[in-house]
């Protein structure tokens, strides 16, 4: 499956880029990209969803815990 997130408070490219590679960093997760200049997160996932927002808004929250995410 596939889910679009848009993502607010990042401060800097490289703090999308350290975010996806941890993102990345899950099992479940096939591929997840941040785009900082759009200000999108989009995930791709074999598992239950609810499950895999939850473990990316912890790893965001741990990460830059001024970001939040909403579905788009």
């Amino acid at each position: 499956m596939k889910t679009r997130f848009k993502i607010k408070g990042l401060d800097c490219a490289n703090c999308a880029a350290e975010l996806e590679r941890a993102i990345n960093k899950l099992d479940e997760i096939n591929n997840a990209s941040i785009s900082f200049m759009t200000e999108k997160l989009e995930i791709e996932y074999d598992a239950e969803k609810e499950e895999i927002i939850k473990k990316v808004k912890k790893i965001i929250k741990k990460e830059e815990p001024d970001v939040t995410i909403e579905e788009v």
